[in-house]
């Protein structure tokens, strides 16, 4: 038996969410683990496990209303910046994180290693002929 979307029975709200928007299409609500204060997750109230199944103009919604709450917490964080990014691998149903930005790796691995000192390196850089051949396999897939 499978188990219930968790997502769509916060969008029902089955599951309480501290909501923050809500509209026809769309909840925007507090994350219960958040990376900094005021980290938002937006998500379709229909079930989309993937984002590229959402339809351009679910989309575009989803980022007008990111982009709102960007304004809002900048204002009310005072952040230079806010990272919005699309995920889905905890939760099989499209959902975005709007984060207010602190330091550059806030929306990384990072906030979850528990070291003190942790060091970065620049992943290697793929050869020229790696790269040319990658960007044609998708520029293949795009037409």
């Amino acid at each position: 038996m499978m188990r219930p979307c968790l997502f769509c029975s916060i969008a029902t709200h089955e599951v309480p969410a501290t909501i923050i928007w809500e509209d026809g299409k769309l909840l925007a609500f507090l994350d219960i683990n958040p990376i900094r204060p005021g980290h938002i997750q937006i998500i379709p109230k229909e079930h989309f496990p993937y984002f590229e199944d959402l339809q351009a103009d679910l989309l575009g919604n989803i980022a007008s209303l990111a982009q709102r709450i960007a304004q809002a917490q900048k204002a009310i964080y005072g952040v230079e910046r806010v990272r919005f990014a699309f995920t889905g691998s905890d939760i099989p149903h499209v959902h975005a994180h709007v984060v207010p930005l602190v330091r550059s790796d806030d929306l990384t691995s990072r906030r979850y290693i528990a070291e003190e000192v942790v060091t970065y390196r620049n992943p290697p850089r793929p050869m020229d002929a790696e790269m040319i051949d990658t960007a044609e396999k998708l520029r293949q897939h795009l037409r």
